[in-house]
């Protein structure tokens, strides 16, 4: 489900930052008998202000160690390490809006709730017409909503920063389903909190890395080298590390071998940051030039290490991409405790669009499971054809894995019938009620590479092809369906002069194109609107780069722009990188987004629960739009952080 923009993880790696990492790292050597060491690290401070109709002020204020070291026993074997460590006093500066004390308490929108029943436009959570206070409606009112166990506390109501335009808990009117979900760290409020999945307390959140995955230990790995005397080598690496496949820089297509962290900052770190390093047996057989081939490499991996799926952010981080881990949270409370949802019972059978807020209690609506494999070799498998010929190039790959983004199966969850007092009576089609899974693909894919002298540029292609991914799907009585989908990426690189600017030195563009196809895309119109996968069947999302580079590269001043074709949305973010000294960086850094209105149907007409819901016959959706909870994936993940303007400094210290 959260297939299509998401996988486009947003990272620069330009030339030239290469050389600037490798002008800071300056190594410390000491020998230790016969082992040579060699070792690098940083202290740096990252500081996150915010601009928006929702929480204002500081977001994020990381204080990072990092130490990376590797040490050769002789000319066969080698072991590395890197290891870092962080706290983010966001948590403990501004608990307001991120920690303890986020959230408070919210009305939801009633948007039938107008007219002959002369009902208020807004009610408070658990306190809905279709709730405890009206006994007299079917099943006796209030479904099970306890609001003492569910209090109108330390909640945020989903999308309020896109739609309100008076940012936290104002009022937001969009017309959709409308949720809450709870904002405090799960030590402190476990509403909605998915067991092993979403689950960060306090010091999760303070202490990215120091958690039960001993995530301080970024890689640890052996490195064991054989040369053969006809000079093809055999090189064996074992440990946690990073597997990188991809050639392009800004999207993920084939560099899919390591899940990531987007709760750092949601898509713009790079991927060296993000990348969340597993347990991995990788061996390469290495042959130079053979017959037609220049160069030519193969490769196995076998990712051992117990599954790990992207981290997305928890409801109550600064950022959770495509807002989905707040999406998660409140629909998991749905489930477990009840929420109140906005614009869900029919009031006016001659008007499908008069809808009244609806308390929900518990095992009727929501997330009920998150299946998160956690056996030991339950990960990937695959292999790579890498090599040069005739100055071209290339990579085949394959890979056997997990999808690292969850998706959400319906069908087969016995609910609650509200309305009749049943008791996990019966498995509903068409039931807004879902499992998290991550089900299993298998990815084929290539990539090229290639410099055409008469224009000076440089050009990378990437291509894959992935089976059996699973799609949130209207139409169909599970609310999922599977498809094959293509994606590629296509690069371009030139040094360019811009004479006026700078005289002596070139500027470096970089543009590309990703774009993905869902080969059994499914969409109809609705008497009421669009149903079907919410995902666009085609989607582009083009990205420049303008990277200066003054005083002997010590001050590189870049823009970096992307834009969202099918969401319409875009961020441009212009940035100073300032070497002041060998050891001393300062970067400085803006990053300004915008993006359209996309409504997507959310079932609430075709959710099987009649006369509330339900369309008569049960059947698909009529096509009712709002933003939630579909809607997100038209928006995708930069029009989804439209509100999340920032001004962002770095101060770091390298040795």
């Amino acid at each position: 489900m959260l297939k299509t923009t998401v996988n486009a993880a947003v990272r620069w790696r330009v030339p030239t930052i290469a050389l600037m990492s490798g002008l800071l790292a300056v190594p410390l050597s000491a020998p230790a008998g016969d082992w040579d060491w060699d070792v690098a690290g940083f202290v740096e401070t990252v500081n996150h202000f915010r601009d928006s109709d929702g929480p204002d002020g500081l977001t994020k204020q990381r204080n990072t160690a990092q130490l990376e070291w590797n040490t050769s026993v002789n000319s066969k074997l080698s072991f590395s390490g890197v290891f870092r460590g962080s706290y983010d006093s966001v948590y403990d500066l501004n608990d307001d809006d991120f920690g303890s004390d986020a959230g408070g308490s919210v009305t939801i929108e009633n948007g039938g709730g107008t007219g002959a029943l002369g009902l208020p436009p807004r009610v408070p959570w658990g306190q809905a017409l279709v709730g405890p206070n009206n006994p007299n409606l079917p099943g006796g009112g209030g479904f099970g909503f306890d609001l003492a166990n569910n209090p109108n506390d330390g909640l945020i109501i989903l999308g309020s920063d896109l739609y309100s335009g008076t940012g936290g808990n104002g009022p937001p009117s969009f017309g959709g389903v409308q949720l809450a979900y709870p904002a405090q760290p799960c030590d402190k409020d476990s509403r909605g909190c998915i067991g092993s999945y979403l689950n960060k307390d306090e010091d999760d959140l303070r202490f990215p890395e120091f958690n039960e995955k001993l995530d301080f230990i970024r890689e640890l790995y052996m490195d064991y080298e054989h040369a053969f005397a006809n000079g093809d080598a055999f090189n064996l690496r074992l440990g946690r590390q990073q597997v990188i496949w991809g050639r392009t820089d800004l999207f993920r297509v084939l560099d899919v071998v390591n899940p990531v962290d987007y709760s750092r900052h949601n898509i713009y770190d790079e991927l060296e940051d993000i990348r969340i390093p597993m347990g991995i047996l990788n061996a390469e057989y290495r042959m130079g030039g053979v017959g037609f081939f220049d160069d030519l490499n193969f490769q196995g991996l076998w990712n051992f290490e117990p599954f790990r799926p992207n981290d997305l952010g928890q409801g109550g981080q600064p950022y959770s991409i495509l807002q989905a881990g707040n999406f998660f949270r409140a629909f998991s409370n749905c489930w477990h405790n009840g929420c109140t949802v906005a614009n869900f019972a029919p009031n006016d059978p001659a008007n499908p669009e008069a809808l009244l807020a609806t308390d929900f209690g518990p095992n009727q609506i929501g997330i009920r499971n998150a299946d998160v494999p956690d056996d030991w070799g339950d990960t990937a498998i695959g292999g790579r054809i890498e090599g040069v010929t005739k100055g071209v190039g290339f990579s085949l790959n394959a890979l056997y894995y997990r999808s690292q983004l969850p998706t959400l199966n319906g069908g087969g969850i016995e609910s609650d019938n509200p309305f009749t007092g049943e008791v996990e009576s019966q498995d509903y089609p068409y039931l807004i009620a879902f499992d998290i899974k991550f089900p299993r693909l298998f990815m084929v894919g290539g990539s090229a590479d290639f410099y055409v002298d008469p224009i000076k540029s440089a050009f990378r292609v990437e291509v894959t092809h992935t089976s059996d991914e699973e799609f949130a799907n209207t139409l169909e009585p599970d609310l999922y369906s599977q498809s094959d989908v293509l994606r590629w990426v296509v690069g371009w690189d030139r040094p360019t002069f811009i004479p006026f600017l700078n005289k002596t030195r070139s500027f470096l563009f970089s543009a590309q194109i990703f774009g993905q196809h869902i080969l059994d895309h499914e969409t109809e119109s609705g008497p009421l609107g669009n149903r079907g996968i919410p995902d666009w069947e085609d989607n582009y999302i083009m990205t420049l780069l303008i990277n200066g580079f003054y005083k002997a590269d010590r001050i590189q001043p870049r823009i970096i722009t992307a834009y969202d074709t099918g969401a319409k949305a875009g961020v441009v973010s212009p940035q100073l990188d300032w070497l002041l000294t060998d050891n001393w960086r300062f970067i400085v850094q803006g990053n300004f987004k915008w993006g359209d209105d996309h409504r997507f149907d959310d079932n609430r007409t075709a959710n099987p629960f009649p006369p509330f819901t339900g369309a008569p016959p049960e059947g698909p959706s009529l096509g009712l739009g709002g933003f939630e909870p579909l809607g997100r994936f038209q928006q995708g993940p930069i029009g989804m952080a439209q509100e999340e303007n920032e001004f962002q400094f770095t101060i770091r210290y390298q040795f």
